[in-house]
């Protein structure tokens, strides 16, 4: 008994009601206080037993306490039913691509390739980190040996504190990566360099990146300003979507001269994208982007690229003394 009151549990949550009501016979052969059991086990599950008590008397069949319970429960499932239908409109479907996101997105007249960097330091140290880069990197960025060049060097002021960010940019893609890194390991004051560094970070992490073909490359600029990196984190098959929108937005917000640079991810952390931009200050900030919302189609770029996105976060960096970007 307890087997068979199991099964039509079963069927009443899983089968379409209808069903369970035509092929009820072998039910309705069962007594009546197994069938308030049955009745009882779903009221307790669903919440209905109370109501079904105030419905229906002892005399009547289980077919007809079934259909009681069959219409509600059924308008419910439809609604379900109605409901993920509904939600599926909003699934967003990717399209096959024909090529490489590098080659849709990067610029074609040049062959830069950018690393960004991420050190978090013990706190007791961040004065002296920032004193061994200051007379370290400027050498290398300064040196015609090596083709690599320093856009930045930040500590970030609101985000993740006691951080170092530095962005480099290799002219001539991979293999002036690979040149750069082979005359570094026979340099043997980037090597003080980066034991006495290892003894301040309590970990790092960087990314390979490609600058995005609508974004101006990013050059030496005065001071003082603040920076925000801005870091989305996006669905993946989503990046020539959000390539499509910021080739327009990118109209909107240049015109303060506040974008300096927008990047997406090769390797490390993938579909990744990474926008740089400038202010005199935390106000002028709050300034430049409230007025953006004011110019024709920023409202619409924000509405489609926000399902894009995954994650995002903001770092407000203060360049070092011996940044390019100041």
């Amino acid at each position: 008994m307890r087997c068979l009151l199991s099964c039509a549990y079963t069927f009443l949550r899983v089968v379409d009601y209808c069903a369970f009501i035509k092929s009820s016979a072998l039910l309705i052969r069962l007594q009546k206080p197994s069938w308030f059991r049955l009745v009882g086990r779903l009221g307790r599950t669903e919440g209905v037993w109370s109501t079904l008590k105030s419905h229906i008397s002892p005399d009547e069949t289980l077919v007809e306490c079934a259909a009681f319970i069959y219409f509600p429960v059924h308008r419910s499932l439809a609604a379900f039913r109605e409901d993920s239908w509904f939600k599926s409109l909003f699934v967003r479907k990717v399209d096959p691509r024909k090529d490489a996101h590098s080659h849709l997105l990067a610029k074609k007249e040049d062959n830069n390739l950018y690393k960004i960097q991420f050190h978090n330091v013990k706190p007791e140290c961040l004065e002296a980190y920032n004193e061994l880069c200051e007379g370290v990197l400027p050498s290398i960025h300064e040196d015609p040996e090596y083709p690599c060049e320093l856009v930045g060097t930040w500590n970030t002021w609101y985000g993740e504190q006691d951080q170092a960010v530095h962005l480099w940019r290799y002219r001539g893609g991979y293999p002036a990566l690979t040149e750069v890194m082979n005359k570094l390991r026979q340099n043997k004051g980037f090597m003080d360099y980066r034991s006495e560094r290892g003894k301040m970070l309590l970990s790092r992490r960087n990314q390979l990146l490609l600058e995005f073909s609508f974004w101006n490359e990013p050059a030496p600029r005065p001071g003082p300003n603040i920076y925000e990196l801005r870091s989305y984190q996006l669905r993946p098959g989503t990046m020539i979507e959000w390539g499509n929108y910021w080739a327009r937005a990118i109209e909107i917000r240049q015109q303060n001269q506040e974008a300096v640079g927008g990047f997406f991810s090769q390797i490390g952390s993938l579909y990744t994208v990474h926008h740089l931009w400038a202010y005199k200050d935390l106000q002028s900030r709050e300034n430049i982007r409230n007025a953006a919302w004011q110019r024709e189609g920023w409202d619409k770029i924000v509405y489609y690229t926000v399902p894009l996105i995954q994650h995002m976060e903001s770092r407000i960096m203060i360049p070092m003394k011996t940044s390019p970007l100041q």
